[in-house]
C-alpha cells in the first residue's frame, strides 16, 4: 500500500532534480564554470527530453534518464576541469576536445556541452562489456556498444532544443557507430542494452542473450546474418579509429595461421596438443614444488624481483605465494580446455571457431577501408529491414501500430553517412519500399493511417516525403495535393504552419480517380 501511495505521489509532485544536482555539485572541487555547464545540460534536457521521447520511441523516461545522469556525476566523476583557451590544459588535450582518465576519475574539457556530456557518459562505463572467450570481438564489440550508447546519452541534449528537431551530422562522435547501435535498440529495445553496459561482471554471458534474443524474435538465418555482418563491422571500425591494433592484429593474424595449417593435418594437431599438456603439466608440478618448498619459494622470490622494473616488483613471499598459486589455477583451466579439444567434436567446433576468428583477422589486408565499411554497413541495413518486417507483422493494436511509424521514421533519417540518412542510401531502397508497403498497409488496417491513393506508387511517393519530414508530432501533420498544369507538388503542414512543398516529378499526369482524397484540399495524415 506504501508503495503505491509513494508511486501516485512521484506522479504529482515534481521532482527538483536542479536541487538535486546543486546538492551534489557542492560536494564536488569543480570549478564554477564546470558547474554552470553541468547546470545548463540540465536544464536543456528537461525542456527537450519529451520530443526526444515522443520522436524516438523506446527509451528510457525523462525521470530515469536524469537521475542516471545525476548518478555518473557523483559516482564517476571526482575532477572536471573546463580547458579555457591558451590554458596549460591546451597542450594535455593537444588536438582533441576532451579528454577522460578513468582510473583517476577525471575529465578535461572545452566548454562545450555535448562534448562534456559524452565524456561523462564515457567516464561511466566498462571498457570490456563481453568476455574474452569471445576472440577479437571482446574488445570490438565492446567499443560498438559502448560508443553507441554514449551517443545516444548526448542525443536529447544535441538533436532537440524544447522546440525542434535537428541533426548536424558532423556532431555526432561516430555515424556508423551510431547506426549500429541505433539498428539493435530498435530490434532489442533500450532496455537489453542498457543492462548490457551496465552488468558489472561476466556472469551474465551477454553474447549469448544477445544471440539467443535476435534468433527467439528474428529466426535462426536472421541471427547468424546479422552478427556476422555486426562482428566484421566491429573490426573494420577498430581498424579505422585505431589504427595502432593494426599491427596487433597482423602479429595475431599470423599465429592463427599456424594453427590452421596444424589442423589440417588431425595428426599434427593432437601431437602439438600433447606437447602443450606436457609443457603445462610439467609447469604445475613445478609450481607446486615450489609452493611447498620454503627455500624454493625464496628462490623463486629472488628470481622474479631481480628480473622485474621497480614498479612491479613483488613485495613479499606471501604476496608471490598468491600470484604462484594463481598462475596455477590458470594452468589447470589451459590444461582442461586441451583435454576438451581432443574431443573429435570440440576438433571440429574449434577448427571452425579459428576459422572463424582468422576471417576477422584478414580484414586487416582491406586496402579500401571506407568503402568496405560503406558496403557492410549497407548490408547490414538490408537485414536490419528484413527483421523490421517480421516485427510490423506482429503489431495488433493501434497504439504499438503509431509507436511503429514513429520508430521506423526515427531510422529513416538516422545518418547513414557525413552527407545522407538511411532513408537517401541508393543500395537499400528496394528494401525500404517494402518496408514501408508493409508498415502502410498494416497501419490502414488498423485504420491508423487514412489511404490517400489506390495507386501504391503514388501512395509511396507521398509517404516517402512524410518520412522525410523532422515535425515532432506526426499526429499534427496535414497534406495537400496540388496540381499546377502538368505538374503535382504535395505540400506538408505541421498543423496550420505550412512546412513543406515538393514535386511528385513522376506523377503530373495523376489521375483523381486513383486518389481518395480531393486535391487541393488539406487533409490530416494520421488518425
Amino acid at each position: 500500500m506504501q508503495k503505491k501511495k509513494e508511486k501516485f505521489l512521484n506522479k504529482i509532485v515534481k521532482k527538483d532534480y536542479n536541487n538535486e544536482l546543486e546538492m551534489v555539485l557542492e560536494k564536488k572541487s569543480f570549478d564554477e564554470s564546470a558547474k554552470n555547464l553541468l547546470l545548463s545540460i540540465l536544464y536543456k534536457i528537461e525542456a527537450s527530453y519529451k520530443d526526444y521521447e515522443k520522436v524516438k520511441r523506446n527509451v528510457m523516461n525523462k525521470e530515469t534518464y536524469i537521475q542516471m545522469l545525476i548518478n555518473m556525476i557523483e559516482k564517476n566523476c571526482n575532477s572536471i576541469t573546463i580547458c579555457k583557451m591558451n590554458s596549460k590544459e591546451t597542450n594535455i588535450l593537444g588536438d582533441r576536445t576532451f579528454l577522460v582518465d578513468k582510473e583517476k576519475k577525471r575529465i578535461i574539457c572545452y566548454p562545450i556541452e555535448r562534448k562534456l556530456l559524452y565524456c561523462i557518459a564515457k567516464i561511466s562505463k566498462k571498457d570490456e562489456i563481453i568476455k574474452k572467450d569471445y576472440p577479437i570481438i571482446w574488445k570490438t564489440l565492446s567499443n560498438v556498444i559502448n560508443i553507441g550508447n554514449n551517443i545516444e546519452t548526448v542525443e536529447p541534449l544535441r538533436d532537440f532544443n524544447g522546440y525542434s528537431w535537428t541533426t548536424i551530422y558532423s556532431e555526432i562522435e561516430s555515424i556508423s557507430y551510431n547506426l549500429i547501435y541505433q539498428n539493435l535498440r530498435i530490434l532489442l529495445g533500450q532496455s537489453f542494452l542498457e543492462k548490457w553496459i551496465k552488468n558489472k561482471e561476466f556472469i551474465i554471458d551477454y553474447i549469448e542473450m544477445l544471440t539467443n534474443k535476435l534468433e527467439e524474435k528474428y529466426g535462426a538465418k536472421n541471427q547468424k546474418d546479422i552478427l556476422k555482418v555486426i562482428e566484421k563491422l566491429s573490426v573494420l571500425l577498430e581498424l579505422k579509429y585505431y589504427p595502432k591494433e593494426t599491427e596487433e592484429f597482423e602479429k595475431e593474424k599470423k599465429e592463427v595461421e599456424k594453427i590452421l595449417k596444424k589442423l589440417d593435418n588431425k595428426e599434427t594437431y593432437i601431437d602439438m596438443i600433447s606437447k602443450q599438456k606436457r609443457k603445462l603439466t610439467k609447469e604445475i608440478k613445478k609450481i607446486d614444488e615450489t609452493l611447498n618448498d620454503k627455500t624454493l619459494l625464496q628462490e623463486e622470490y629472488m628470481k622474479r624481483n631481480d628480473q622485474l622494473p621497480l614498479k612491479k616488483k613483488i613485495f613479499s613471499v606471501r604476496v608471490l605465494s598468491k600470484v604462484m598459486k594463481k598462475e596455477r589455477e590458470e594452468k589447470l583451466e589451459e590444461l582442461e580446455k586441451l583435454n576438451t579439444l581432443l574431443n573429435p567434436k570440440k576438433f571440429v567446433s574449434y577448427k571452425r571457431e579459428t576459422e572463424q576468428k582468422y576471417d576477422l583477422l584478414k580484414l586487416v589486408e582491406v586496402k579500401k577501408l571506407d568503402k568496405e565499411i560503406e558496403d557492410t554497413l549497407a548490408k547490414l541495413q538490408k537485414i536490419f529491414l528484413r527483421c523490421y518486417q517480421l516485427k510490423i507483422k506482429e503489431i495488433t493494436g493501434k497504439s504499438e501500430m503509431m509507436d511503429c511509424i514513429y520508430e521506423f521514421r526515427y531510422y529513416y533519417l538516422l545518418p547513414f553517412d557525413s552527407e545522407m540518412n538511411v532513408g537517401s542510401v541508393k543500395g537499400i531502397q528496394k528494401e525500404l519500399a517494402e518496408t514501408r508497403r508493409l508498415l502502410l498497409d498494416k497501419a490502414q488496417e488498423l485504420k491508423v493511417v487514412i489511404m490517400i491513393s489506390k495507386n501504391k506508387e503514388i501512395e509511396d511517393e507521398i509517404f516517402k516525403n512524410i518520412f522525410m519530414i523532422r515535425m515532432i508530432s506526426l499526429e499534427d501533420i496535414y497534406i495537400k495535393l496540388i496540381k499546377e498544369k502538368d505538374k503535382v507538388y504535395l505540400q506538408l503542414f505541421d498543423e496550420e504552419i505550412f512546412e513543406e512543398k515538393v514535386e511528385l516529378k513522376d506523377f503530373g499526369n495523376i489521375n483523381k480517380k486513383d486518389l481518395e482524397i480531393k486535391v487541393n484540399k488539406k487533409i490530416k495524415v494520421f488518425n
